[in-house]
């Protein structure tokens, strides 16, 4: 009498869904390896922005294999007008933060406007410091082929990249505002001039953000790498959000991508207000948080 039911499922399928970046029961570092396989078994993964140890071990826990240290961090974090004044020692203090409260995702550092444009030295020279004091697996920069040298460098020189094209929030003040990006022949051409370039200089994965959901699956298309859509449609191959956007921490208008999972600043809200009323009245401390 056999017992085949009680025998894993050593299926292709079943490795597959053991491989999985999101839902798979590897707990070792996600490599870049790890996000061109998932490329080729045609996965789609989530990721998410992260500047903290404490939520990034949440997100951790939660599975999402991708966190990034985004300079996003300059509008919902620190509290600037946008993410043109982020510095290199902000990205590392919040780097290493993020790397510290995590154990299997891949962390991804920005590197902030003003750390690259120079040329594909000075590239080197940041995304090194990033890669040694923080102990993130890779480093994500701005541009297509205005910044194809810089990828090639780094790569060369052994740190992953992620790129990112379409609307670059780093050129906010060339761009005017935050327009979406890539409409018309034209745009959408140089778009995929952009998009191929980062993958011929080596990037492993490509953001494409706020681009019509039609030509961000084209390029989706014809690249092997992997695309990560925030404003892209839904034919990306990841997708990515801003988390304080995705949790309901962010307050006014959001842009039209973001859905909203939950209303963390609500809840908070309640929380310190709840506090508040219980000291005002007497109410906390109560004997069980005293000492005698």
């Amino acid at each position: 009498m056999t017992h085949a039911l009680n025998k894993p499922d050593s299926s292709p399928a079943a490795s597959d869904a053991s491989k999985a970046l999101y839902g798979g029961t590897s707990s070792r570092r996600i490599t870049v390896r790890d996000i061109a396989a998932a490329k080729a078994r045609g996965e789609k993964w989530p990721m998410l922005t992260a500047y903290d140890a404490m939520t990034a071990s949440v997100f951790d826990q939660a599975g999402i294999p991708v966190l990034l240290v985004g300079d996003s961090m300059g509008n919902c974090h620190l509290g600037y007008d946008s993410t043109v004044p982020v510095t290199m020692d902000e990205i590392a203090i919040l780097s290493a933060a993020v790397v510290r409260g995590t154990k299997r995702a891949l962390i991804v550092a920005d590197l902030p406007f003003g750390s690259y444009q120079e040329g594909a030295v000075q590239a080197l020279r940041n995304a090194t410091r990033l890669i040694k004091e923080t102990g993130a697996g890779a480093v994500k920069l701005e541009g297509g082929e205005r910044s194809a040298d810089q990828i090639r460098l780094l790569v060369e020189a052994g740190i992953p990249v992620m790129a990112h094209i379409g609307l670059t929030p780093q050129s906010v003040n060339a761009f005017g505002g935050y327009p979406v990006q890539g409409r018309g022949e034209e745009a959408a051409q140089q778009l995929l001039r952009d998009a191929k370039a980062v993958q011929d200089a080596g990037a492993f994965a490509v953001v494409l953000e706020v681009v019509p959901a039609e030509l961000a699956a084209e390029v989706t298309r014809v690249l092997h790498i992997p695309t990560v859509g925030i404003g892209a449609g839904a034919e990306c191959d990841a997708q990515v959000l801003v988390w304080t956007d995705m949790a309901g921490m962010t307050p006014g208008r959001l842009p039209r991508f973001v859905k909203q999972y939950a209303q963390v600043r609500e809840v908070l809200g309640d929380a310190a207000k709840a506090f508040a009323e219980e000291v005002v009245g007497g109410v906390y401390p109560a004997e069980e948080h005293s000492f005698h």
